[in-house]
């Protein structure tokens, strides 16, 4: 049986080129720093205050190149401590760091149950990781150990819905496979998996795309030799159990369940946060962020006039010239699409949305009166954060 740390090391996991750091930068979430400050710090993070992250379970550094390259470009202070197995691994990810001339980044190889040796974190990101631990609950648990008070972390599980046919491939390629070096699980997977009828559950599955883009992606998906996937109940329960809270998804209106069917009285968020995972069907990850158990803190909302919005993935002028035509607003995530209605009263304040004016800097220009502007905030504050398109933050003030 090929062991996780041998798996990584023959096929580091994402596939990625130092040379690309040049041309592109890989982001997402979690860990986009406007996004762990609109959802951990309530968008009011003081950033000339270093920033001490635990990226663990690092890879070949997407999580971590995102973080260092743009803190790096706001000129905020960081400490970033990179975790992972893999010595092979951790070479692709120091290579990409060292393309950017990125620095204040602690490379460690070793196990992130030993993360609390390493001190305590006001953020940890682990993405791809826990369930691929021998013990997740573990993983959990140790992760909570390095964090520091006031922190959070960022973290991405499995989901089972949007990855059928994965699992049970994984399970007949581990017994065809069991004595096989990697690259050879790796050639005769890929006959079978060509040869797969057109109504395997696999080959009917669009959301599945990493075995199409490099080896590596083909053998994380389908050869994993330890692999799970949390359903919405399992994930709350795991976190529960090793002493944390999910306080927020990282796209929260996939899990809104009255955005899909009349929600049940008495239905609790959990229960209808499943119900809307399995109405959805395609969700294959959760990424989302969690604090402490007895943590109370909410996620960032713009009753707090003094904070700084920051629009993601869409341009301020071009989505208040539309929003004030009274045209939707496109939102596509995997094979989910809708479109968002925005009070068109409020076109002129979106269109204002620049990453430095406060959300009452906004208000003076729209040309609303507090009233009218605060319920038309609201409605759009509720579309677009909850889809991940605005996010508050100080960062780039």
């Amino acid at each position: 049986m090929v062991s996780v740390q041998e798996q990584y090391d023959t096929y580091p996991y994402p596939e990625r080129d130092p040379a690309d750091e040049a041309k592109r930068l890989v982001t997402g979430s979690p860990s986009h720093p406007f996004e762990i400050d609109h959802v951990l710090f309530q968008g009011k993070r003081d950033w000339t205050r270093p920033l001490r992250a635990l990226v663990a379970g690092g890879g070949t550094g997407d999580g971590l190149i995102q973080l260092a390259q743009v803190l790096t470009s706001a000129g905020r202070p960081y400490a970033i401590t990179y975790l992972d197995l893999s010595p092979t691994a951790r070479a692709v990810a120091e290579a990409r760091a060292a393309a950017r001339g990125l620095t204040g980044i602690t490379f460690v190889t070793g196990s992130l149950l030993d993360a609390a040796a390493l001190g305590t974190f006001d953020y940890i990101d682990c993405c791809g990781v826990l369930h691929h631990l021998p013990d997740p609950d573990a993983g959990f648990a140790a992760l909570l150990a390095a964090l520091a008070p006031g922190g959070g972390m960022g973290f991405m599980v499995y989901a089972p819905h949007g990855r059928s046919g994965v699992y049970p491939l994984q399970e007949a390629f581990g017994a065809l496979f069991a004595d096989l070096a990697p690259q050879e699980r790796l050639t005769a997977a890929r006959g079978l998996v060509e040869a797969l009828p057109e109504g395997h559950p696999f080959r009917c599955n669009p959301n599945l795309s990493d075995h199409l883009q490099s080896d590596a992606g083909f053998y994380d998906l389908l050869l994993h030799s330890q692999d799970r996937a949390y359903d919405i109940a399992d994930l709350d329960a795991v976190l529960k159990r090793t002493g944390w809270r999910l306080l927020s998804f990282a796209t929260p209106a996939l899990y809104d369940l009255s955005r899909i069917a009349p929600v049940p009285a008495g239905v609790d968020a959990v229960t209808a946060w499943g119900i809307a995972e399995k109405l959805r069907g395609t969700i294959k990850m959760h990424v989302a962020y969690a604090v402490p158990l007895d943590d109370t803190r909410s996620v960032a909302r713009g009753r707090d006039r003094s904070l700084i919005p920051h629009l993601r993935g869409v341009g301020p002028v071009a989505l208040g010239r539309a929003v004030a035509q009274g045209k939707p607003v496109p939102v596509r995530m995997g094979q989910i699409a809708t479109g968002l209605t925005l009070p068109q009263r409020l076109g002129k304040a979106l269109a204002a949305v620049d990453g430095r004016r406060s959300v009452a800097q906004i208000a003076a220009l729209s040309g609303l009166d507090p009233i009218a502007f605060g319920a038309a905030w609201g409605q759009a504050e509720g579309e677009l954060c909850d889809w991940g398109l605005m996010l508050y933050s100080g960062l780039g003030d």
